[in-house]
């Protein structure tokens, strides 16, 4: 309860002063559900249902955004190294028209280290994002770190933090390209051998050298390893 009290404190202040005072800003709770299984030494799979949902416009409210299917094949080249191919699907039309649907397609090679206590990992995607009228290149890096809050290895029961910067570039044939920036935050915890829970918040600033938009997520997650 003390880290989930620490992290609802933190939201409320970043939220203060980065965005309530400002225009351009929308609020969302975001959950999603993971399963992820080995099929050989080196390669695997994952599996994800995620939903999102309003909570702020112009007032605060609950409507829901989207729903999104999302596959990944994974294959580990050392202990460091890993490549990915992914596909997602994103069902928005049905909740939020004139909004559509889209396809997007993933690739990703990222890199990871540890020393006793903390792991850092770099994480390179590409991505086509396809729907009926706009097909738009995505381009991201982010750098991300997490470690155990108590002791020095993470054990069953045991809580830990997770942060993250993430920076992307938009491109599409006839608009103007994009930047968005990401900084993300959980706490989860371990809740038996191959069962996570994360709590998180993450803030978003889109297209910020024309408009930018703000947005703020509140998230959970649930992940199940084989």
């Amino acid at each position: 309860m003390y880290y989930i009290k620490r992290f609802f404190v933190v939201f409320g202040v970043l939220s203060s002063c980065l965005g309530f005072g400002q225009e351009n800003l929308t609020g969302y709770f975001q959950s999603d559900i993971a399963l992820k299984y080995k099929v050989a030494p080196h390669y695997s799979h994952s599996f994800k249902v995620a939903q999102r949902a309003y909570t702020y416009e112009d007032d605060f409210s609950y409507r829901i955004r989207q729903i999104d299917l999302v596959h990944f094949s994974s294959f580990r080249v050392d202990s460091k190294q890993g490549l990915a191919l992914g596909i997602q699907y994103r069902f928005r039309e049905s909740f939020d028209e004139p909004e559509e649907n889209e396809l997007r397609i993933v690739e990703q090679y990222k890199y990871s280290h540890s020393n006793e206590t903390l792991n850092m990992g770099s994480r390179f995607r590409a991505e086509q994002r396809i729907s009926p009228s706009l097909t738009i290149h995505r381009f991201r890096y982010r750098l991300a770190i997490d470690f155990p809050l108590k002791g020095e290895e993470l054990a069953v029961g045991d809580p830990y933090l997770s942060a993250s910067a993430e920076a992307l570039l938009s491109v599409a044939k006839g608009e103007k390209p994009e930047y968005d920036q990401r900084l993300t935050s959980h706490v989860g915890w371990l809740l038996g051998q191959g069962t996570k829970l994360e709590v998180g918040a993450e803030y978003r600033a889109e297209d910020y050298t024309h408009t930018t938009e703000h947005a703020f997520f509140l998230l959970t997650s649930l992940v199940f390893s084989l």
